[in-house]
């Protein structure tokens, strides 16, 4: 039996082991483990808790805020408010200090007051075996039941709108753990700042995004991370159990991701994209969506459409040649680190 690839895993592994254990039957559990539902579903009366966990893996600096807020997207993408916070903090071995401790807990402190959550608690230790310091955030939320939004109600016939562009995480990381490398590479530091920068502009959070569009009819929303966007569009067309077509003409990408990626042999397609968010709407909601969208300075733009499920999933590539869309479960990100 082989060793396991980095990164995400296999998502039939995943899914026959999800469908497999999972635990005590729970009436309240309306939504518990599915391949491309990343929060859980659970009824409280005359409203649901939602709640998220993810881990922080590829960064050091400022990870307590990427924490925060990586786990918070999946709240709101539900359509959800972000309420509580845990996080469980793992330190290297011989690298930990006070310092470092005091700094990780500030930043998570000070992610979760800009978006009004609370810190309810959590577990910290200096472990073995690491290089880096690891944090596994546990976020809850809640929402009205009648406004709830899950990833798997794509329909036949919605069109697929993207916000911002592609690879905002990826670029963002890919320039700060790559700095001095870059400079010495004849990158100027006014270019490396403006990637690292992508942290908060145009920024891995999608509260702004979600908090506006509360009124717009919305059938599935999804935010993308390990995988890219060719892993979120699969994510929610499996979930949903429908086909794609994507024009790869409309995605939005960055120049300054154009260039990282060309000089590590990335894809940007498959480069993480936390901040991204995949939305699936009708076509007139999707008019005024963007318009909404547009008028508070965001950019959002049609990249697709929703198929039937034996349809596949394809893409029109730039040059006119129907593709099926190659997905991978290994982050494109994993290059810079090998």
């Amino acid at each position: 039996m082989g060793y396991l690839k980095t990164g995400k895993i296999n998502t039939e592994l995943l899914d026959r082991l999800i469908s497999v254990y999972r635990g005590k039957e729970d009436p309240r559990v309306i939504l518990g483990p599915s391949v491309g539902e990343d929060a859980a579903v659970i009824s409280f009366t005359d409203r649901y808790l939602i709640a998220k966990t993810d881990p922080i893996t590829f960064v050091t600096e400022n990870i307590g805020w990427y924490v925060v807020n990586v786990n918070a997207n999946d709240i709101l993408t539900r359509g959800a408010t972000p309420k509580w916070f845990m996080s469980s903090i793992l330190l290297p071995q011989g690298k930990a200090t006070e310092e470092m401790l005091e700094k990780i807990s500030s930043q998570i402190s000070e992610a979760c007051e800009e978006i009004g959550v609370a810190v309810i608690g959590g577990h910290t230790e200096v472990t073995v075996g690491l290089d880096r310091p690891i944090i596994v955030g546990c976020m809850l939320g809640e929402v009205e039941k009648d406004r709830l939004i899950v990833t798997s109600n794509a329909r036949v016939g919605d069109l697929i709108v993207i916000t911002k562009g592609i690879a905002v995480e990826g670029t963002a990381i890919i320039a700060r753990e790559k700095q001095d490398e870059l400079m010495l590479k004849g990158y100027s530091k006014s270019f490396i700042s403006r990637c690292e920068r992508f942290l908060y502009n145009p920024g891995i959070s999608v509260y702004k995004e979600v908090s506006l569009c509360k009124e717009i009819d919305i059938h599935s929303m999804h935010d993308p991370t390990e995988g890219g966007l060719r892993m979120g569009i699969y994510e929610v067309c499996r979930a949903s159990r429908k086909g794609a077509l994507i024009y790869e003409s409309e995605i939005p990408v960055f120049e300054e991701t154009k260039i990282l990626c060309k000089e590590y042999g990335i894809n940007p397609l498959g480069l993480i994209t936390s901040g991204t968010l995949i939305i699936a709407l009708p076509k007139e909601e999707s008019e005024k969506l963007i318009k909404l969208y547009e008028d508070n300075g965001i950019l959002a733009r049609v990249i697709g459409e929703i198929k039937p499920e034996n349809y596949g999933i394809k893409m029109l590539s730039s040059s006119g040649q129907l593709l099926d869309l190659e997905v991978s479960e290994a982050d494109e990100i994993i290059k810079i680190f090998s």
